[in-house]
């Protein structure tokens, strides 16, 4: 008879993980196993992140915090997705919290013979070894020591935001860098799931040729929605394989990506893209991204189709701030004009939870409960906003 750990090798060397843990699924961490393949569960980089082997899919995640002091604890999933923020539990108190994580691996569903396509998608070499492309549920956490007492995880039959776009919005995996797409989570209830598959560098021709439209449209059911954002790369000249002109291809990749996604009996929503940090002499945001964000609304009006316009709510956001704060907003202390520090995306995805508001989507019935209004020309004060940062996960 074939051992349980040779099975397991073989699966893996397969590219297909067994070890996926029985569920309902529930540990109390009054101990700390490191994570195992027998088992299928434990602690990896020290005790800052914990494992469940889960095939792909929904997870309905039950968090019990408190202890015997008082807690401030912060949860992400996957690749540093902010799913609890601060939540604190005074001596003795203990509160249980809900969220979703989705959870995905590379494979696709194989075309049938003699027909084209593949059978995964075509990770980057910045993607090999992240923990959004994995057969595992990994939860960090963050904040007063001893005071996660148990979690619960179990399969969630739940409606699914998917995310298409670039560097903008993808689940950067270690700070300073941070996404809108990675601090959505924050603002929705666990009756609904946020997929990520936005990834650096993308382009909507990228997108299809890298299959990863096709692994979201495997995926993707009614009732569901898919939220895209592209074109920081799109304009690129110098990408000769990628380049789509703003009124000519990437129009028609817009309308192809809306005509694939409603065949599926899914909603298509189009974000115009995020500005870069680049101020003019009178202290309002230039436009570096040409005609693309007009085409994206110029898109959504001739396809009906709900408009979150990003582009318009980013340039608010960066002159509140100013020339000489607005760095705050963003990557490496501001060298970096166009990707996002923590409190930038969070503000970010504060701006799209708003669009989605503003546009009246069904979808708004699954914003958390007592969330304000957000007016991206007053934000919240960089120098009051803090998040723990992540420790750095490396395989």
């Amino acid at each position: 008879m074939i051992s349980r750990r040779v099975l397991i090798l073989l699966f893996a060397l397969q590219g297909v993980f067994a070890a996926n843990v029985p569920l309902p699924f529930r540990f109390t961490f009054d101990r700390q196993p490191a994570y195992s393949a027998e088992t299928g569960f434990g602690f990896e980089q020290g005790n800052a992140y914990f494992s469940i082997d889960v095939a792909e899919g929904n997870y309905a995640v039950a968090v019990t915090l408190g202890g015997v002091k008082r807690c401030e604890t912060t949860v992400k999933a996957e690749s540093r997705r902010l799913m609890l923020e601060a939540v604190v539990t005074e001596p003795g108190q203990t509160l249980i919290r809900h969220f979703a994580v989705n959870v995905r691996n590379y494979r696709v569903p194989p075309p049938p013979e003699n027909a084209p396509g593949g059978d995964r998608v075509r990770l980057n070499p910045r993607e090999q070894g992240v923990l959004h492309w994995d057969d595992k549920l990994t939860l960090e956490f963050n904040g007063t020591p001893g005071c996660v007492q148990a979690v619960e995880v179990n399969r969630a039959d739940i409606p699914t935001i998917f995310l298409a776009g670039d560097s903008t919005v993808t689940d950067q995996p270690a700070d300073p860098t941070t996404s809108w797409g990675q601090m959505l989570t924050r603002f929705f209830r666990p009756e609904i799931a946020i997929a990520n598959h936005a990834e650096s560098g993308e382009t909507m021709r990228s997108f299809i040729t890298g299959l990863r439209l096709d692994k979201i449209l495997s995926q993707i059911k009614p009732g569901d929605w898919l939220f895209i954002q592209f074109g920081h790369n799109d304009m690129k000249e110098n990408w000769p394989q990628t380049y789509a002109p703003a009124t000519g291809t990437y129009k028609l990749y817009l309308k192809l990506f809306i005509a694939e996604v409603r065949r599926k009996g899914a909603t298509p929503v189009l974000v115009t893209s995020v500005h870069r940090r680049s101020f003019g002499p009178d202290g309002r945001i230039r436009n570096t991204l040409g005609e693309y964000p007009e085409a994206v609304r110029q898109t959504a009006r001739e396809e009906s189709v709900a408009l979150v316009d990003l582009n318009t709510m980013s340039a608010a956001f960066y002159e509140a701030l100013g020339p000489d704060r607005s760095p705050l907003a963003f990557g490496a202390n501001g060298r970096d004009g166009t990707h996002h520090s923590a409190y930038g995306a969070y503000e970010l995805a504060r701006c799209v939870v708003e669009g989605i508001r503003s546009t009246k989507l069904d979808l708004a019935k699954y914003v958390i409960d007592g969330l304000p209004p957000f007016d991206p020309a007053h934000p919240d004060p960089p120098e009051n906003w803090k998040l723990l940062p992540s420790p750095r996960f490396a395989r």
